[in-house]
């Protein structure tokens, strides 16, 4: 029971897929999942206010929180007596929660401030919960990548968490294949001045064109496309590699020093009928290692994105010979894997 006749209104928002409910005294108000129809707005909203409608400044911390905002699955709304604030604190740490104080403060689970509302600033000692695991993968990738001296900042987060993340179905993953390969070949055609015409490749592989993507659609019906566009689809053998060892059609993911095997990218598609691809596609993530796997590479291949990028904007030779391009269309495949943003294809982002 809550002896304060006067109990304090808490929202908590956790990014965990399961939910755990709330094991401290406290009055139960709501629960929802965000699937429920209510859930998205109001996180929307929550965003809205966190950046003030768009007059605060995107920091370091804000980016953070939007993130935190972007992943959540559950909303808890409670009332609890003042005198028991404390003990949320074990709870939204293990359920990964931020807080919505009734000031309309953003809080850590310990209560300090992530998100002012007079200044938007956070507290010194506030802190983004990261799920154990996330923590954990950050900090083999920075020592694993230390050992091959690249040297990346410590502020930068982790990535989503097994206990987070939604992988997309490995039969999207197939189809998406399809399409990679089609704009590929097209493009590779256009670059060696012998281009493949359309009708020829939509007799090859017609399943392909049900997958494409606006933006590969535009492409594909664009007789004499610039060179940048040719470039810019030419380089998804790249994406279509991850996607293809995403699916366990490679056995490892090599240092990204150079380029992937096109031609044994290439072989593989062809080699499996469409549908047949489509119907027998299974995911890494079948199993807890298989998940652990795409994430470790979704991590390490985001901190080497960020080296790739500081070396460019210092003009600066990439640090063990990385190479910018095959890591951002390895980043664009795994954040549309991981549902990043929840963007579709064309819409993927790739910070870092």
């Amino acid at each position: 029971m809550i002896a304060n006749d006067m109990p304090l209104q808490i929202h908590a928002y956790s990014t965990l897929r399961m939910p755990i409910a709330p094991d401290f005294p406290c009055r139960s108000l709501h629960q929802e999942h965000r699937l429920d129809a209510h859930l998205p707005p109001s996180l929307q909203e929550l965003m809205n206010r966190v950046m003030e409608g768009g007059n605060r400044e995107m920091t370091q911390s804000l980016y953070a929180v939007m993130r935190h905002i972007e992943r959540v699955h559950h909303h808890y709304r409670f009332e609890i007596a003042e005198a028991e604030l404390q003990q949320i604190s074990k709870w939204a740490w293990e359920s990964n929660s931020i807080l919505v104080y009734p000031d309309r403060s953003v809080r850590d689970p310990a209560g300090h401030r992530l998100v002012d509302t007079e200044t938007g600033l956070p507290d010194e000692h506030a802190k983004i919960p990261f799920p154990v695991d996330a923590r954990e993968r950050k900090l083999v990738s920075e020592q694993t990548l230390r050992n091959r001296l690249i040297d990346t900042p410590e502020s930068l987060p982790p990535v989503i968490s097994e206990l987070e993340v939604e992988f997309r179905d490995a039969d999207e993953v197939a189809w998406r294949c399809l399409a990679l390969f089609m704009v590929a070949v097209r493009a590779e055609s256009l670059s060696a001045g012998k281009p493949i015409p359309i009708g020829k490749l939509r007799e090859k592989s017609p399943m392909a064109f049900e997958a494409l993507t606006p933006n590969e659609i535009e492409f594909l019906n664009t007789d004499h496309p610039d060179q940048q566009s040719v470039v810019n689809f030419l380089w998804r053998y790249e994406a279509l590699f991850t996607l293809q060892w995403a699916l366990g059609m490679h056995a490892h993911m090599p240092f990204p020093d150079e380029i992937c095997d096109v031609p044994k990218v290439a072989e593989l598609q062809i080699a499996q009928p469409n549908r047949l691809q489509v119907a027998e596609a299974e995911l890494r993530q079948g199993s807890s290692h298989a998940s652990r796997e795409l994430l470790d590479a979704v991590d390490m291949n985001y901190r080497m994105l960020w080296a790739a990028r500081n070396a460019k904007v210092h003009d600066q030779t990439p640090p063990s010979g990385i190479d910018g391009g095959v890591i951002s269309e390895r980043q664009h495949a795994l954040n549309w894997i991981i549902q990043f943003e929840n963007a579709d294809w064309d819409d993927v982002d790739i910070p870092s």
